[in-house]
């Protein structure tokens, strides 16, 4: 499934217009994206929890030369499904 099949499926649902359900999801989208950036966690009940976590900086290597990368700090986001979705796909 891609956005635009979301897109078609809440249409389908809730009528309207395409335009709007694309609205719809693009505004979803864009709160959990602005939350996030701002360090806050997304928690939607029985589906699951959005949150931005500080990942530390490190050295890695680079696989085609061997050779050593700095890594910096940064904000990567996180996924953390709850009960009704890991109930729901087994």
């Amino acid at each position: 499934m891609n956005k635009g099949d979301l897109i078609e499926m809440v249409f389908n649902k809730i009528g309207g217009t395409k335009k709007g359900a694309e609205e719809a999801v693009d505004t979803v989208f864009d709160s959990i994206t602005k939350a996030l950036s701002k360090g806050d966690e997304v928690a939607v009940s029985g589906f699951g929890t959005f949150l931005a976590k500080k990942r530390q900086a490190r050295t890695a290597r680079n696989p085609r030369t061997g050779e050593a990368v700095q890594v910096p700090a940064m904000q990567v986001p996180k996924f953390r499904a709850g009960k009704g979705l890991k109930d729901a796909v087994k």
